[in-house]
């Protein structure tokens, strides 16, 4: 069984009274989150930013208390853990990564599940919503 691992992040802001989450479409034509494979040397951490970074032009700033894992099989004999952590932008401006991403948007959370594809990516982003009410992140 070959073993794969990639990080990526929940990106958040709040305009106005509106929280949202910044999702990506892959080339493929489904709707997540920003994320990609861990490199030689590279923390899930170090991952997680230059991902985010790469797919969406966003320097980004990792919340490492919401830390999630989903683990699923790609391919035929291949797993995969993905590892999540919640972010805020810094700078930067969308810009999708044509090579594998065609579009980048911001999303209102009463949106979201309008536009995530797959069910374990509706449930990451449930358990930022208690994560963010847990913390008082965003107001909510």
């Amino acid at each position: 069984m070959k073993k794969e691992k990639s990080c990526g992040a929940l990106v958040v802001r709040r305009i106005g009274d509106t929280p949202q989450i910044l999702l990506i479409k892959h080339n493929g034509g489904h709707w997540a989150f920003p994320k990609g494979h861990v490199e030689a040397g590279e923390t899930e951490e170090q991952t997680a930013l230059r991902e985010v970074q790469e797919e969406t032009g966003l320097l980004v700033k990792l919340d490492t208390r919401y830390r999630e894992m989903v683990t699923f099989s790609p391919a035929p004999r291949t797993m995969k853990d993905v590892v999540y952590f919640a972010a805020t932008v810094v700078s930067g401006t969308e810009t999708p990564q044509l090579t594998e991403v065609s579009d980048v948007r911001w999303v209102a959370f009463e949106e979201a599940h309008r536009f995530i594809t797959y069910d374990n990516d509706r449930r990451l982003f449930e358990k930022l919503c208690a994560f963010l009410n847990e913390y008082g992140i965003l107001g909510q």
